[in-house]
This record gives C-alpha cells, sequence and structure tokens, in this order.
C-alpha cells in the first residue's frame, strides 16, 4: 500500500475533505496522519469521532503563520494541502483575508515542504479558478500557477487537483436547501438554468489522493464530473425532504434570487487553451506544467474547454440515484 509505514501532513484536515482523506487513509495503516488547523472545538469533535486514534495527531496552527507550517511538516513524508478561506461572499468583502489564506498560505507549505524534504505535496484547488469572476477564484489561480512553476526543490513534488462543488460538504447548496425547506418552507435559488459541476465526497477524496500518488510536479488533475441544474436540483430536493418529513410539497416555494457578484452562470474545469496541452484518461484530465510529460494510458484531450455550459445536464433519476447513494437524501 502506498502510504504504509508514511507520515502524513492534512491541512485543513479537520474539515469535510480533510476529514473524508483521514479515513481513506487510514486504511492504508500509515505511521502517523497530522491533522493541521485553527479551530479547537473540530479538532475535539474529530478526536471523539476518531475514537481518540492513535495514529492521528492534531496540531494547532494557521497557514498563514510560516513557522508553524514549517513545524507541522518535520518529518512529514505526504502532505494534503486541503485548508482554504472559500466562502465566495467572504471573499468579495474581504479580498486581502483571502490573499492571506489562499495565496501566502500556499506559498508557506511550498516553502515549509521544500525546506523540510516533503516527498510530495497536493494542493486543492476549484473550478473558480477558470477565468475567476470573484476574489476566491482568484486567489486559487494565483496558487495554482505557483505551484505549476514551482522549482525551489527537485526533492519535493507538487501539483493541483482542481475540484467542482462537493455535494453536502459545508457551504454546500445540498444542506442549504434541505434547511431552507423545513424551517423556512421556501428555497431561494440564484437562477433556475445555472449549472454546476457536483461531486460526491468520496470522488473528491479518490481524486486528491489519486493525484498525490500520480504527481510529476506542476500539473493539475481535473475530475469529469457530473454537470447539475440547481432548478432541478432544487425540485428534487422538494420532493424528496417533503416526503420524508410528510410535508406538502406544493407548500414550498422557490425564490429566484438573481445572480450575486462575483457568480457565473456556469462553471469551467479545463479551458481551451489549457486543453492543448492536457491528457485524457477515463475519469479524468491531466494538465501538465512540462509539456514533454507523457502519462501511461492516456490521451490527448480534445481541444475545447470543459464546462458545465456544453455538457448535458445529468438525468433526474441519475440525480436521485447519486445524492442516494451520497446519502444526501
Amino acid at each position: 500500500m502506498y502510504f504504509s509505514g508514511k507520515r502524513i501532513l492534512v491541512i485543513g484536515g479537520t474539515g469535510t475533505i480533510g476529514t473524508s482523506i483521514t479515513k481513506q487513509l487510514l486504511k492504508e495503516n500509515p505511521e502517523l496522519i497530522r491533522l493541521f488547523s485553527r479551530d479547537e472545538y473540530k479538532q475535539h469533535i474529530m478526536k471523539e469521532a476518531f475514537a481518540h486514534d492513535k495514529k492521528l495527531q492534531f496540531m494547532i496552527g494557521d497557514v498563514r503563520d510560516y513557522d508553524r507550517v514549517l513545524q507541522a511538516m518535520n518529518s512529514i513524508d505526504y502532505v494534503f494541502h486541503v485548508a482554504a478561506m472559500k466562502r465566495v461572499e467572504t471573499g468579495e468583502e474581504n479580498p486581502m483575508e483571502a490573499v492571506k489564506t489562499n495565496v501566502l498560505g500556499t506559498d508557506h507549505v511550498m516553502k515549509a515542504a521544500a525546506r523540510q524534504r516533503v516527498k510530495k505535496v497536493v494542493f486543492t484547488s476549484t473550478d473558480k479558478a477558470i477565468s475567476p469572476t470573484n476574489a476566491y477564484g482568484a486567489t486559487k489561480l494565483i496558487a495554482e500557477r505557483m505551484i505549476a512553476t514551482n522549482d525551489s526543490n527537485p526533492h519535493t513534488v507538487i501539483a493541483s487537483v482542481r475540484f467542482g462543488n462537493v455535494m453536502g460538504s459545508r457551504g454546500s447548496v445540498i444542506p442549504l436547501f434541505k434547511e431552507q425547506i423545513l424551517e423556512q418552507k421556501k428555497i431561494t435559488v440564484t437562477d433556475l438554468e445555472m449549472t454546476r459541476f457536483m461531486m460526491t465526497l468520496q470522488q473528491a477524496t479518490d481524486l486528491t489522493i489519486h493525484a498525490l500518488k500520480e504527481a510529476k510536479g506542476g500539473e493539475v488533475f481535473v475530475l469529469k464530473m457530473p454537470v447539475v441544474k440547481l432548478g432541478e436540483l432544487a425540485n428534487l430536493l422538494i420532493e424528496e425532504t417533503c416526503g420524508k418529513h410528510g410535508m406538502n410539497k406544493d407548500g414550498i416555494n422557490i425564490e429566484v434570487t438573481g445572480l450575486r457578484p462575483g457568480e457565473k452562470m456556469y462553471e469551467e474545469l479545463m479551458t481551451t487553451d489549457e486543453a492543448q496541452f492536457a491528457w485524457e484518461l477515463p475519469g479524468m484530465f491531466i494538465i501538465p506544467n512540462d509539456k514533454s510529460v507523457t502519462y501511461p494510458n492516456a490521451t490527448r484531450a480534445q481541444q475545447t474547454t470543459y464546462s458545465s455550459a456544453n455538457q448535458p445536464p445529468i438525468p433526474y433519476n441519475e440525480l436521485r440515484r447519486i445524492l442516494k447513494e451520497a446519502q444526501l437524501i
């Protein structure tokens, strides 16, 4: 097993993705998983949830603090950097704070990893980094470019993985919609025709771990994922939530609010320019920084953008199946 006997650091380890990665890594019998985050309460909850597993070591710290990040990487083999300031509206209102966490924090991770001779680092990015229209996406784009051009230490391989929306994670519309149905008897939707890439938590976890294993340095790994139309998601959640709680679905209104600052009607995971050099596997694209790098069993990607605007939304019943499998309905 790849991680057997290894020492792993998960930065932002008490978040949704970090917790799921930890569960998956424990199956491979690592020597240590160090969880680095700034929220002592979430660390307490996670300790309880994992029954105080002795392989887990919790460390309070902030990715903005280079010295603490350096300490966290002491004797570490692999790093998953999943910490971020990621709420779009918060980034719009506090752009410099987003820069401090997402850009300067990533710089700290890169420098500390090189200094501590970490073998590999994977950084989690977002579809909002493509043609960004908000501060969150812009900071993630800069962080991606920093990683792609990293040549500070040949002993440390650093790559990025680009996510869509993770179903059921903190900030996801799914728990928000369900809460609105039960408490407000309505759902607020930006636009019924808006499309989004959505992936399950397990898909996000598997992609991140796979990216670290396969990384050669500077790549962006992009998962192929379902496209969901928000109007259909809203109707499905109304139907399922009302059925589960014995409510009349006709009494739930859908209120269309319009686009908020920094929002798009669709999202992109790969641009046409990136596609010129991308490789394609059955479940993902790989965008190498070094154009001479090749990947076994991969073929050249089509020369087109990978956007939720040009991918067909999944059928209603398929969306229902995915949400049920993910235990979200």
